[in-house]
């Protein structure tokens, strides 16, 4: 047996506070909790302030393609596109990138050493919104997925070309 983690949502219990944001991006700075930057985080809170509609949603998994299949949802009457509460890392806007790379970021649930009973977020959501659950998973096999260091190289591959990430690789190889 496999654990799946998760990370539930309660959008009724959302405040929209944002701790959630800033607890994640102290925990993944380098050094750990040395700056508090928001657009690090790996979680987001989406809101509409007027109609005090708070919407957290969690990084998932790299896509290297724009999605086509936009789907609407209609929360208390207001109607939103599935892309506006995606949490993949796509072509198609800046979310849940590294600000000064470029790179996908992915929710890791707070992996560490030692580790964490819950992710941070989860710890700090004050009004509950956010819970943290283990179930046991009967392990299928997995298909297979770029490595995020493949993942990462692409990237910046594409943002700076091939000639340009061999050469600072050579650098920092020599350096």
């Amino acid at each position: 047996m496999k654990k799946d983690k998760v990370i539930k949502v309660n959008t009724d219990k959302c405040t929209g506070c944002r701790a959630c944001e800033m607890a994640c991006s102290a925990f993944h700075a380098i050094p750990k909790c040395s700056i508090v930057n928001p657009a690090r985080s790996r979680i987001r809170v989406f809101r509409n302030e007027l109609a005090n509609e708070y919407v957290p949603v969690y990084a998932s998994d790299y896509t290297p393609a724009q999605c086509n299949g936009r789907q609407v949802h209609t929360i208390s009457g207001k109607e939103y596109t599935l892309c506006t509460f995606c949490g993949a890392s796509c072509p198609s806007r800046d979310i849940f990138k590294e600000p000064d790379s470029n790179l996908p970021l992915k929710c890791d649930m707070c992996e560490s050493v030692p580790p964490l009973e819950k992710p941070m977020c989860v710890q700090v959501c004050e009004p509950g919104c956010l819970t943290y659950e283990e179930r046991d998973v009967e392990e299928e096999p997995e298909e297979e997925k770029p490595e995020e260091t493949e993942i990462a190289l692409e990237t910046l591959v594409r943002k700076h070309g091939l000639k340009k990430v061999q050469e600072t690789l050579s650098q920092i190889q020599n350096g």
